[in-house]
């Protein structure tokens, strides 16, 4: 599998998003409530059905010399490392990201498709099932949003999908103003003196919320200027945004480091970091 093949790779996970996110609205309309994610709530039904939807597309991508391609997901978790670790290529998945969010209501959770090589995210897919929208990117290939997915189908060609996507990201007209972006359910300490720092340097911050991976869809759009994590999230949770975020020429960075965030670690969960847009700087 090289670059070459990325665009191809891109049409069937979009499929693949599609379905999955089809399945997890069936659950999110019906008339449910959830106390507690257990092996019968709605939730884990949700997830699971997208799950299943996801590994049987997956499954059947093969690389260059004709071996299968692994997934690693939240279910798939417990993985030995000294396996993983001979992997090349995976695909890293959240089929149902932003739980809250999704007992909530409020339509903020999203469907997760990430292809890792060498640790890196090299194509990402993020699909947003209340909206019907995508993001999407790969190595060689951009960033795009498609808000009209009834353009999908089997024959689609990637000419007709760029067609009919936008390219990120978007022109913004108001430069006057710095966004940050951060999560609707969780807050820190770190955060807040994060933002606090910002204004000092900024004459006019904003702060907008958003759930799920959409806040790093939303930097990637250009509709905010940065977004601070402060708090733990797993590499499923970003693998597929960070992909979107750096093909609209943007940065996801350790905080501590200020390296990229790489994957198929020993220990899944992520550092601490920060997203930031094109052209915007902490400096």
């Amino acid at each position: 599998m090289d670059t070459i093949q990325y665009d191809k790779l891109i049409l069937t996970t979009i499929l693949a998003a599609k379905r999955a996110g089809e399945a997890i609205l069936e659950v999110y309309d019906s008339d449910f409530a959830v106390e507690q994610k257990d092996d019968k709530s709605p939730l884990t039904l949700a997830d699971k059905r997208s799950h299943e939807i996801i590994e049987n597309v997956l499954e059947q991508t093969v690389t260059a010399n004709n071996s299968t391609v692994p997934i690693l997901s939240e279910e798939g978790k417990e993985i030995p490392y000294d396996e993983r670790i001979k992997w090349e290529y995976f695909w890293l998945v959240d089929p149902l990201d932003g739980t809250k969010e999704f007992i909530k209501r409020n339509g903020e959770f999203t469907v997760n498709i990430a292809l890792i090589h060498k640790h890196k995210p090299v194509l990402g897919i993020i699909y947003i099932p209340v909206k019907d929208v995508f993001y999407f990117a790969a190595i060689n290939f951009g960033a795009y949003k498609l808000e009209n997915s009834g353009i999908l189908t089997e024959n689609l060609s990637i000419e007709e999908l760029i067609d009919k996507s936008q390219k990120l990201p978007l022109n913004s007209n108001d430069k006057t103003t710095l966004t940050v972006i951060g999560s609707r359910s969780h807050t820190s300490e770190e955060f807040t003196e994060f933002v606090k720092q910002l204004n000092q340097k900024h004459e006019n911050v904003e702060f907008i919320s958003s759930g799920s991976s959409l806040k790093l869809c939303l930097v990637a759009e250009g509709k905010a200027d940065v977004y601070p994590r402060f708090g733990p999230t797993m590499e499923w949770d970003t693998a597929a945004g960070q992909a979107i975020v750096e093909q609209a020429k943007g940065t996801v960075m350790e905080a501590e480091t200020n390296e990229p965030l790489n994957y198929n670690k020993s220990n899944l969960l992520n550092p601490f970091f920060i997203v930031s847009g094109q052209g915007f700087s902490l400096d």
